[in-house]
Order: structure tokens, then sequence, then C-alpha cells
């Protein structure tokens, strides 16, 4: 039931409601000063809360917000694979290293934002009227 894609596109309103959560948390935590200012971050988490609440209200199902989703999942995807492509180049060069506190490294971070963004898209495009 977890790995068959029948799951998500029926629980997708669900999916874009944590997506939605996850970008408030994710500006919370940034606007409370727990972490430093991260451009790379901002884009994230505001793509991930726009295609959450694409999800959410259904926005996607005419072409205009499918178009929409894609453009904004594609800028987001990009700036996700750029601040995570920065960590494979930091293990290339042997200097990289976590961050002290692993649950706010840029390097995962980035990774499952990208991973994130790329999923909410296909969902965003896999809904119908």
């Amino acid at each position: 039931m977890l790995f068959e894609l029948e799951t998500y596109t029926r629980h997708a309103k669900w999916l874009g409601l944590a997506a939605i959560g996850v970008s408030i948390l994710a500006w919370t935590v940034e606007l409370m000063g727990m972490v430093y200012v991260c451009p790379y971050c901002r884009v994230q988490r505001t793509v991930i809360g726009l295609l959450g609440l694409m999800l959410f209200t259904g926005a996607g199902r005419h072409w205009m917000g499918k178009y929409a989703a894609m453009v904004m999942g594609f800028f987001g995807a990009v700036v996700a694979a750029n601040q995570h492509f920065m960590g494979w180049k930091s293990i290339s060069s042997g200097k990289f290293e976590f961050n002290d506190t692993l649950i706010i490294d840029p390097f995962l971070l980035s990774g499952f934002a990208m991973t994130a963004i790329i999923g909410l898209v296909w969902l965003v495009t896999r809904q119908q009227k």
C-alpha cells in the first residue's frame, strides 16, 4: 500500500495539507531565529507550501493550475538541486561536514525538498476534474 501510486493520488488532499504544515513549520523556525536565513531554503519551503495549497484546494484540476505547478515546481526543484549539488561538490573536494544539528543540515534538507517538490508536482498534474 505504501508503494502504490494510487495511495498517493487518493490521499492528495491530505498530502497537500501535510506540505502546507511543513512549509509553515519551516517558516516558523526561521522567523523565530532558530536557523540561519537561507534564500535557497526560503524558495524551497515556499514552493512546497504553494504546491500543497494547490493540492488541498484542487487548483491543479484546471490546465492553468497544472502549468503553474510545473513552473513553480521546476523553479523550486532547480534551486533545491543547486543547493544539493553544493554538498556533493564539498564531498568531492573532501571538505564536506554535516551540520552540528543534523535535522537542519542543508545537504539533507535540500535532498528531501527536491524529492518532495517533484512528488507534489506529479500529484498536482494527476488531479482530474
